[in-house]
């Protein structure tokens, strides 16, 4: 079920067209960022969202900064990257993929330095573009391997957006449930809303009845007994990082379903690119938390439900300690029980 998330429109002077995924359920809009602030400002109010997605986005980014460029030589054109990498990098700072995507881009002008810079900025929109269209294959790979670990009938819970959305176009935990639906295996889903955002119960669900998968929605304090009953038989989601030792950020919430799910002797999966790997780091203790604005959990879709000034903690992600994860599934395969030693030897040092 593609959902064009994030595309390129025009050559290099073109823009970037998204869906303004705050809008959603309610509205299907597709907006268009036509400068690198429209960009940043976008990856901040999560009008764009999710770590493959912010990969490209900040291909994207660097392509929108570079726009009327005057840059005379190649020295010129790198400070332009570097400056407009280094603005991008403010946005959000737990995906690694938005790193990784502004990395690729200044890598790929450093390869081809001894070019005009008009020849480096096309090198630069067939770059972005690869970037784009890797994420539809890898993520295709992904659900294809995730497939595997899903049985006919088996009743699953997921947190957050790691679908569509949240990638170029299929997703990751929800690609492994798309294929599974492919494969008629006729499974069930119940989707965390997601506080304080609400990304499962405004775009989870969305995606998942697009699909044709039976999906009720649940509270985010409603899993546990879910478990209890023995009415959930695995867990799946996606992560914003993953630490050289397996140790997984992913959206706030996540650390107490795995730890549910280890109490009740459930499966935990991660399903994620290898991109989101960040071999530069030990465990999850290094891995940045964004904290976010006070009033996404004072206040619901603009209506406030707390007092104007109580204090607030409102950390965008958690850290899940690789112990807890059964698996992660990546497009290099399926690394179970994973530990430093098993994922360098899954992915290499990609």
């Amino acid at each position: 079920m593609p959902v064009p998330t994030i595309e390129w429109v025009g050559g290099i002077e073109g823009s970037a067209r998204i869906i303004d995924q705050t809008l959603l359920p309610l509205r299907k809009k597709f907006i268009y960022l036509r400068d690198v602030k429209t960009m940043h400002r976008a990856i901040r109010r999560l009008q764009v969202r999710g770590a493959p997605a912010l990969g490209i986005a900040a291909a994207f980014g660097i392509l929108l900064g570079l726009k009327r460029c005057r840059a005379k030589d190649y020295k010129e054109l790198l400070r332009q990257i570097k400056k407009t990498a280094r603005y991008l990098g403010t946005a959000r700072p737990t995906a690694i993929n938005l790193f990784w995507g502004l990395e690729r881009m200044q890598a790929t002008a450093e390869k081809n330095k001894e070019k005009s810079v008009p020849q480096i900025r096309i090198s630069l929109l067939a770059q972005a573009t690869q970037i784009l269209e890797q994420d539809k294959a890898v993520c295709r790979k992904i659900g294809r391997n995730g497939a595997r670990l899903i049985k006919k009938g088996m009743r699953i819970l997921t947190h957050c957006n790691a679908g569509g959305l949240a990638t170029a176009d299929y997703g990751t935990a929800l690609g492994v449930l798309f294929q599974a639906k492919k494969q008629g295996k006729n499974i069930e889903v119940f989707v965390d809303e997601t506080r304080p955002l609400l990304q499962g119960a405004r775009l989870t669900t969305w995606e998942l009845l697009q699909a044709g998968i039976s999906a009720t929605l649940i509270t985010d304090s409603t899993a546990g007994m879910l478990m209890s009953q023995r009415r959930i038989d695995c867990v799946i989601v996606g992560a914003d990082r993953i630490a050289r030792n397996g140790d997984a950020a992913n959206k706030i919430g996540t650390y107490s379903l795995a730890t549910l799910a280890r109490a009740h002797r459930i499966p935990f999966y991660i399903a994620a690119p290898v991109s989101t790997f960040d071999l530069s780091i030990k465990s999850g203790k290094e891995i940045p938390i964004e904290e976010r604005s006070p009033d996404e959990v004072r206040e619901v879709l603009g209506k406030r439900i707390a007092p104007r000034r109580v204090p607030v903690y409102n950390p965008a992600f958690d850290v899940t300690p690789a112990r807890l994860i059964s698996a992660i599934i990546t497009e290099k395969g399926i690394i179970r029980r994973p530990n430093a030693a098993k994922i360098k030897k899954a992915i290499g040092g990609s």
